[in-house]
């Protein structure tokens, strides 16, 4: 398990832990489970971020274009012979 120190502001320190104790009921460990869940939680939203970003840079310079000739079969589609 990892340690980090950190500096934060004031009211932003003490609205996290007011909010912790409410929902958490301020037990010992609960505000690194919330701080945890909270780094993992912003981590993945910059994942996703970046692969939405990723997705649309693929679809505007078209590496996702069908061949010119290709046409919709619907069998083929569904693997019905």
């Amino acid at each position: 398990m990892g340690t980090i120190t950190i500096s934060v502001d004031d009211d932003v320190e003490k609205e996290f832990r007011r909010t912790v104790e409410e929902h958490q009921g301020g037990k010992k460990g609960d505000l690194g489970k919330a701080v945890t869940e909270a780094m993992k939680k912003w981590a993945d939203e910059k994942k996703m971020k970046e692969i939405v970003e990723r997705q649309k840079m693929f679809m505007e310079k078209g590496l996702y274009r069908l061949p010119k000739n290709w046409k919709f079969n619907r069998d083929e589609v569904y693997d019905r012979k």
